[in-house]
């Protein structure tokens, strides 16, 4: 077995590691971050951990291919009243329709194929 290279492992601490903001698609502030490892996927694609802002809206979209997320920490309610609490791990299919709310704020692991298209 091949030894990892430094350069072939990169690691960030939810807790310590600087978050990135999250604009929404005319570039105002969303109230939302994330940490994505690597960048050969664009931001907000892949895995990655995302984080909501108590009282953020997430902008109305479609997925393109399934999304998959867990609830780490907080609560999530989709536009449809469904509220995803900690432990919950979500699979929304390809073409769902939805926008997300955070009254109190979440913390996410979130797996999305490609970008979203915008309502």
């Amino acid at each position: 077995m091949k030894q990892i290279l430094p350069q072939d492992r990169l690691v960030a601490n939810v807790a310590t590691t600087p978050f990135t903001k999250w604009k929404n698609s005319d570039g105002s502030d969303s109230n939302t971050e994330i940490l994505q490892l690597g960048d050969s996927k664009k931001l907000g694609t892949g895995f990655h951990i995302y984080r909501m802002a108590p009282g953020s809206i997430s902008e109305a979209h479609e997925h393109q291919g399934d999304e998959e997320f867990f609830v780490i920490e907080g609560s999530l309610r989709d536009n449809d009243g469904t509220i995803y609490g900690k432990g919950d791990l979500i699979l929304l299919k390809d073409g769902t329709q939805h926008f997300s709310v955070s009254d109190a704020g979440c913390l996410l692991a979130v797996y999305i194929p490609r970008e979203e298209t915008n309502l």
